[in-house]
């Protein structure tokens, strides 16, 4: 048994390493604060937003990286940029909306104002009333912009870092996730619209369900009933060279053999089931490669996902140790024709808050959470397809999740 530091409050990672995780660092409030600063605040590259959703120069979106407040904006340049959403005057939030155009945020409590690219430019009553008062004469507007994020878009994807000695975007996305970003964002996209999902359990547990192929057609009923996701078609995982970002991936089949889910008598199996409405599977293909299905998460809060003609932006926010938001930005591509927004509007009833599919998702990890409230000391188990993080030609397994666990006990000295 190796003891962690003394910043987590002693808390034991079993010897077996990423294949046990210790259900403490899913409850523990100095793990939650040190993931803070070790990982949102560390190394790491934070989607932000995407590019078409600031199509003109003052454009911003409001958002987050962990739980600290951020601004995107397309500044008065055209330049995307970000900031901390505090005023650095008395700390308030200097930006309400989540979304708009402005040439200036106002901070509402001493209307302390801040161009697009979060420099100071005014500050009222600087030089008192009637010649009493004011800032010091030495005051230097300069010297209190906005925090500033660092930067770098790929493919129309906006990604943030507060770490100025962060490698490159590309560099920590790693070629093989590159390609997958690119198969996707392979043209303009324009944004069809947004869910939000609230979930009472820590951020890890929702992140490692989307890294669990395992699951996926043994929960969802719909996806194993209807032949969406089934671990018996054709698949695998591809995953980065740290481990830590992957794709799980399938070739979807009408003629797929569904002996095995026959055979094993599982709950998500139907076949009585019927759709009332058959429209709402009848979309196109797509991708060349013929890939049906492909749920892509970049370290540590972002899914990409290709669930047949409905493509979406996943963004898990962390709110505390038991507490965690999830973000959906739904998108087709800009040259659509109506009848295919039509499709993939329809096929969006799949996922989200209370989507036929991703329903399960919000519920099962609050399971995890009061399952293992009192039982601090014990671990999860996670050899599914083996104890090594390295890409398979299948889907059987938790490979994903162990390489999860890998990068973050890395981040987190453990």
């Amino acid at each position: 048994m190796t003891k962690l530091g003394v910043d987590t409050m002693q808390i034991t990672w079993p010897a077996e390493g990423f294949t046990r995780v210790p259900y403490e660092v899913y409850m523990d409030p100095s793990v939650y604060e040190q993931e803070q600063l070790k990982i949102y605040r560390g190394p790491t590259w934070n989607y932000l937003a995407l590019d078409a959703e600031l199509p003109q120069n003052g454009d911003y979106k409001t958002t987050f990286v962990g739980d600290t407040p951020v601004v995107v904006t397309r500044d008065s340049d055209g330049e995307i940029r970000a900031f901390v959403n505090q005023c650095a005057h008395r700390g308030a939030t200097v930006c309400m909306d989540s979304c708009g155009n402005t040439k200036t945020f106002t901070c509402v409590y001493h209307a302390w104002a801040y161009d697009g690219k979060g420099d100071l430019k005014g500050v009222p009553f600087r030089n008192g009333v009637e010649g009493k008062g004011g800032m010091p004469d030495d005051f230097d507007p300069a010297k209190h912009s906005l925090q500033k994020l660092r930067i770098e878009t790929f493919c129309g994807v906006i990604f943030g870092s507060f770490d100025p000695h962060v490698g490159p975007l590309q560099e920590y996305l790693g070629e093989k996730m590159c390609g997958y970003i690119q198969r996707v964002f392979n043209r303009p996209v324009r944004v069809l619209g947004y869910n939000r999902q609230s979930m009472n359990n820590n951020w890890k547990i929702y992140f490692e369900n989307v890294k669990d192929s395992y699951h996926a057609s043994i929960l969802h009923t719909f996806f194993t009933t209807f032949g969406l996701n089934r671990l018996s078609q054709r698949g695998g995982i591809e995953m980065d060279d740290t481990g830590m970002h992957h794709v799980s991936y399938t070739y979807g089949s009408s003629d797929e053999n569904e002996d095995a889910y026959k055979q094993a008598n599982l709950r998500s199996f139907n076949s009585k089931y019927k759709l009332e409405d058959q429209s709402m599977l009848q979309g196109r293909k797509e991708f060349a490669d013929g890939i049906t299905l492909a749920i892509q998460s970049i370290f540590p809060g972002m899914v990409l996902q290709q669930i047949h003609n409905t493509l979406a932006v996943r963004q898990l926010l962390p709110k505390g140790p038991g507490h965690c938001e999830l973000h959906w930005t739904y998108f087709g591509y800009a040259d659509d024709d109506n009848n295919m927004t039509t499709i993939r509007m329809k096929q969006s009833n799949l996922v989200g808050p209370a989507g036929f599919v991703s329903l399960e998702d919000g519920g099962v990890g609050e399971l995890v959470q009061r399952g293992i409230v009192r039982d601090k000391e014990k671990s999860s188990f996670v050899e599914m397809g083996g104890i090594t993080v390295q890409s398979q030609e299948f889907r059987a397994t938790e490979t994903s999740i162990r390489g999860f666990w890998k990068r973050y006990r890395e981040l987190m000295g453990y």
